[in-house]
């Protein structure tokens, strides 16, 4: 799977590579790989990503904005320049307390 959103070997910000849109999310996909992808998100305030699990974990880094990440039940409040883990198979949701953008990073186990 090639990469077809970002062009390799530039300099970038991931802040500046996505619009937001009113009442929505944005995705754009950064890598794609059998073991794993980097995505780039934009969320609208108070848009959301509902409770879900993923058989990998997945890293949120917090390019814009504030948001909170609730893991197994559990809130936390992540804003720009701060990470989180989300582990495989753990409940997890993403809600945008204002706009924000994330990185988000999945590692997929290879077997």
């Amino acid at each position: 799977m090639e990469n077809k959103s970002f062009e390799t070997a530039k300099v970038f910000r991931f802040n500046k590579e996505v619009d937001y849109s009113e009442n929505g999310i944005v995705s754009k996909r950064v890598i794609e790989k059998k073991t794993g992808n980097v995505s780039l998100f934009a969320f609208d305030k108070g848009q959301s990503l509902s409770e879900h699990t993923a058989p990998f974990d997945a890293m949120i880094q917090v390019v814009e904005g504030t948001a909170q990440v609730i893991i197994n039940k559990q809130p936390f409040t992540v804003t720009i320049g701060e990470t989180i883990i989300m582990p495989a198979n753990i409940p997890h949701a993403v809600y945008a307390i204002d706009r924000f953008k994330m990185v988000l990073t999945m590692i997929k186990e290879v077997v």
